[in-house]
C-alpha cells in the first residue's frame, strides 16, 4: 500500500459558490469521507481556512522570523486535503476523481516518499 496526498486547490478569483451549492458540496464531501473510511483508504483529511490566515515561519541568521502568509504568491492556494492509503496510483486517481466531484475543485495527487527502514 502507498500513501497519497489528495490536495484540493482553490482559485482566488473564481466566483464564490452559492450557499445552496456550498451545502451540497459539504454533504457530498461528508459522503466521500464516509466512503473513504468504510473502504479502509482513509488516513486523515482536513479543510483549511483561507491562505490569508496563514503565518510563515522561517529561520534567518539563526532566528525564527514570522510573517503573514501565504508563503507562495499565487492565485491558487491549498484549500484542503485527504491522505489516503491505497494499492497504487490508479486507485488514488479514481479517489481523486470522486473527491473532485464531491468538493467541486481540482484535486492534485502526489505520493508520499518511502520511509527508509530502520
Amino acid at each position: 500500500m502507498t500513501q497519497y496526498l489528495l490536495s484540493v486547490h482553490n482559485v482566488d478569483d473564481a466566483p464564490a459558490p452559492s450557499e445552496d451549492e456550498m451545502q451540497r458540496m459539504f454533504k457530498a464531501v461528508d459522503v466521500f469521507n464516509a466512503d473513504l473510511q468504510a473502504s479502509g483508504a482513509w488516513v486523515f483529511a482536513g479543510g483549511l481556512h483561507p491562505a490569508d490566515t496563514a503565518t510563515v515561519v522561517r529561520i534567518a541568521d539563526g532566528e525564527a522570523v514570522t510573517t503573514d502568509g501565504p508563503f507562495a504568491e499565487s492565485k491558487e492556494q491549498l484549500g484542503g486535503f485527504w491522505i489516503i492509503d491505497v494499492a497504487d496510483l490508479d486507485a488514488a486517481l479514481a479517489l481523486a476523481e470522486a473527491g473532485s466531484r464531491a468538493c467541486g475543485g481540482p484535486v492534485e495527487v502526489r505520493p508520499f516518499q518511502d520511509v527508509p527502514e530502520a
